[in-house]
């Protein structure tokens, strides 16, 4: 029976590896934005701190998520576990607009010499959405919920 139990978890491996997927980019999203404050040429970079003003709640979105998903690999079946999954991923994407309309302003602002930085923390956005976009997938499929 406990070998039932463990196979029917791992159903929520997919979306837990997504969602750490997601976390290790967003990472390296906060870190390289933050680090643009602590430069004189690009410590008060147009867009960097609305940018911030929504990377921060996607990140606690992402967060909560991440843990979620965790809960129902180790076999916790409250469906207010799944529910907070599935309204974290939803609240992670809204916040993901704001967060990619704040890196283009921060692109277009940015002198030359930072643009290819500021690209670079765009492709990782660009990963941290792909990510959360194959997380919000697979909680689909095993759910047959729309997220």
């Amino acid at each position: 029976m406990r070998q039932i139990l463990l196979r029917q978890n791992e159903k929520w491996q997919p979306v837990v590896d997504e969602m750490y997927s997601s976390l290790y980019s967003e990472q390296m999203v906060c870190s390289m934005s933050t680090q643009l404050f602590h430069i004189p040429e690009t410590k008060d970079l147009k867009g960097n701190t609305e940018m911030h003003s929504h990377l921060v709640p996607a990140s606690y979105h992402r967060i909560t998520a991440a843990g979620s998903a965790q809960r129902l690999l180790n076999g916790e079946r409250e469906a207010s576990i799944l529910k907070t999954l599935i309204a974290c991923i939803q609240n992670a994407k809204r916040r993901d607009r704001s967060v990619r309309t704040g890196l283009n302003v921060m692109r277009d602002a940015a002198v030359a010499s930072y643009k290819p930085f500021i690209e670079n923390i765009i492709r990782w956005q660009d990963y941290a959405e792909l990510h959360l976009q194959n997380a919000e997938k697979f909680v689909m499929r095993i759910t047959g919920f729309s997220v």
